[in-house]
């Protein structure tokens, strides 16, 4: 006898239950979240190195724990990435990049002076990864902020365009999603999604810097475009993580958002990416 494959109704209403009670944490954590966070942005300095410090040691926490099989020396990412943050904002680039590479010194000390069973190799990659993935994302963001005169509009821009195409993505995906991005890394993934992200992303660059006299029109889609390709990548970077070591969140300190790595993943990659395109365009 063929087995019914519809879902009882009571499984139904609890699904439906699930769903309605996600979307309300996403919608009221993006609520109180968002301003706190463009505020912070909008105030720049100290303020902002903070919250990117606050930031990083959360979501390396989170890394920490998603990687844990592979003992990464958490003190040593920690400091890294920290390092970094100052670097950016006391220095610049070439200071961010001095604080990083302390990284693989504290890790390697860190870990014989631990005496793990794990392979210095794997342990002091995966150290190192994290610090690069957090601590470079974050101060590229503290980068773009700091470029004079359009800096506050930069970031704005920026983080502007990420959320909008994570929002236009995945309203689309789960409205009209058929066609899957990336089955093996992110199945909720799909081309519809990625399609509606990519326009809501280079609309939002496009009136965000040209409509502010401060690209052209060319220069603030070609950005646009950029961002609409480098977030995805960030978030299925995470994703891949994710699938490597059967993990479905890194957190839920964000509630139906997950960890802050969940939320920041897409910026990562962004801001990195936004910052040399800036700089190729003669922007910074």
């Amino acid at each position: 006898m063929r087995r019914s494959t519809t879902m009882p109704a009571g499984d139904a209403a609890s699904a439906a239950g699930e769903s309605l009670s996600q979307l309300a944490s996403r919608v009221l954590v993006a609520v109180v979240g968002a301003p706190i966070v463009l505020g912070i942005v909008f105030l720049g300095g100290w303020w902002l190195f903070a919250l990117a410090v606050v930031a990083a040691l959360f979501a390396l926490h989170e890394y920490a724990v998603l990687l844990r099989p592979l003992r990464p020396v958490v003190l040593a990412a920690y400091a890294g990435a920290v390092l970094a943050l100052v670097g950016a904002k006391l220095s610049g680039a070439d200071w961010m990049i001095g604080g990083f590479l302390a990284t693989i010194v504290l890790a390697f000390v860190l870990h014989w002076l631990g005496e793990t069973r794990q392979s210095a190799t794997v342990a002091i990659a995966t150290t190192v990864l994290g610090a690069a993935w957090v601590g470079l994302g974050l101060g590229y963001l503290l980068l773009i902020r700091s470029i004079p005169e359009n800096g506050r509009l930069a970031a704005f821009t920026v983080l502007l365009a990420v959320f909008a195409g994570d929002i236009a993505a995945y309203v689309a995906g789960r409205l009209i999603g058929r066609h899957r991005l990336a089955p093996k890394l992110s199945p909720g993934k799909t081309w519809e999604g990625f399609v509606f992200g990519t326009a809501a992303t280079v609309f939002v660059a496009f009136v965000a810097l040209y409509k502010q006299h401060y690209l052209s029109v060319g220069n603030s889609i070609v950005l646009g475009v950029v961002i609409a390709v480098a977030a995805p990548l960030g978030d299925l970077f995470e994703s891949g993580l994710k699938r490597d070591m059967e993990v479905k969140d890194t957190g839920r300190v964000l509630g139906a958002h997950g960890g802050v790595l969940d939320r920041i993943d897409s910026l990562l990659f962004a801001a990195v990416a936004s910052y040399y395109i800036l700089l190729a365009l003669n922007a910074v």
